[in-house]
């Protein structure tokens, strides 16, 4: 019902507007739009916000995961270096103990002779008697 005078008009219920009612269901219709934009936005910001939430709950996980995978490698590491150093150690204690068997069997060869020696002069001090 668009009676019409000078910018005035009357809706169906017969209230006094001054829009033309096509400009007003145009307005409405386009308010319900952005109000359902407008709440489809939130929803949407709700879901990003979850996602970025579980991206940084992985972040942490990952970061936590790999400061793990670095104090492995570098227990890893320490351990390496120990055993080099063990086997150092070892390689040391090898040569010691080498030279000290050739200082003994020396020693026992030298002692040998002079139970040699020894033996040969009871023999021959016992032939002169």
């Amino acid at each position: 019902m668009a009676d019409g005078t000078e910018g005035f008009y009357f809706d169906e219920l017969n209230k006094v507007r001054v829009l033309e009612p096509e400009v007003s269901q145009e307005t409405t219709k386009l308010k319900e739009e952005c109000k359902e934009f407008v709440d489809k936005i939130n929803e949407f910001q709700k879901i990003v916000g979850g996602f970025i939430d579980m991206v940084d709950s992985l972040a942490k996980e990952v970061e936590k995961e790999k400061m793990k995978a670095i104090g492995s490698r570098n227990l890893l590491k320490s351990i390496a270096k120990q055993r080099e150093s063990q086997q150092q150690q070892l390689r040391a204690l090898i040569a010691e103990k080498k030279t000290q068997l050739e200082r003994f069997r020396l020693q026992h060869e030298s002692l040998q002779k002079v139970e040699s020696d020894q033996n040969e002069f009871i023999e021959q001090f016992i032939l002169q008697k």
